[in-house]
């Protein structure tokens, strides 16, 4: 009698405690969730007029020699699973095949448009091509093969931090942590985007040759595009 007369005190002191514990658990999650959706960029939020004068080849990440008879521009999100799939099938067959030998120069131009995270993601990317041509490419390869769900926001900041860090070296890390987290490069990427929305680009991957926008984004509509130009400039 005795055991069970503090029994039923005790039992609800572990519940209490449990919940305690629960709410707290779920209050700090709530806590991280929204620091790191706080972080995201807007970009109503970012300064500067922004005029659509044409393209500006001069400011994309590229491939190739400045020579090259066609050039091709890709319209990218890196949230974009279409994009991801182009990159892994695509990507290296077409630098072997028209890069490298000469007859294209390849340009990456963000159209950041899924989330915030999209545009946070295109911001690193600007921050690494401002260092590095050839690190942004290398970027691009590895952060569609570690892509998350388009669906789900991912590509915070917390994210790319470690993610660059652990992916990318060759790069003043503490400039690039300082460019993300001041989102120096946010009106790079939406100068990008209204661009390519002037030139009616309104998904991804999108490509442009030689100023045309292509109906599709298939490689042998694509390459056919680039062949009928080739076969211009030759006679």
């Amino acid at each position: 009698m005795k055991n069970n007369r503090y029994a039923l005190p005790m039992l609800l002191a572990l519940v209490i405690v449990i919940l305690a514990g629960v709410v707290g658990y779920v209050s700090v999650g709530k806590d991280n969730g929204a620091s790191d959706l706080d972080s995201l960029p807007n970009y109503t939020e970012v300064e500067g007029k922004i005029v659509v004068d044409g393209l500006k080849y001069e400011k994309q990440p590229h491939l190739g020699i400045s020579t090259a008879t066609v050039k091709v521009i890709e319209f990218a999100d890196f949230k974009c699973p279409a994009c991801k799939k182009w990159t892994d099938q695509y990507l290296d067959r077409f630098i072997k095949e028209y890069v490298d030998t000469g007859k294209v120069e390849f340009f990456f131009m963000n159209f950041a448009f899924i989330d915030r995270d999209s545009y946070l993601a295109a911001s690193a990317g600007e921050a690494i091509y401002k260092q590095s041509n050839e690190k942004f490419w290398e970027y691009v390869h590895k952060m569609y093969a570690n892509q998350g769900d388009e669906s789900k926001i991912w590509a915070t900041e917390k994210y790319i931090l470690n993610f660059v860090k652990k992916n990318i070296d060759g790069i003043d890390y503490d400039q690039f942590k300082t460019d993300l987290k001041n989102q120096t490069f946010m009106y790079d990427v939406k100068e990008d985007f209204k661009i390519a929305g002037s030139f009616g680009v309104n998904g991804t991957p999108q490509f442009m040759v030689n100023g045309v926008l292509q109906k599709d984004s298939s490689y042998e509509s694509l390459t056919a595009a680039i062949d009928a130009k080739l076969a211009e400039a030759s006679n």
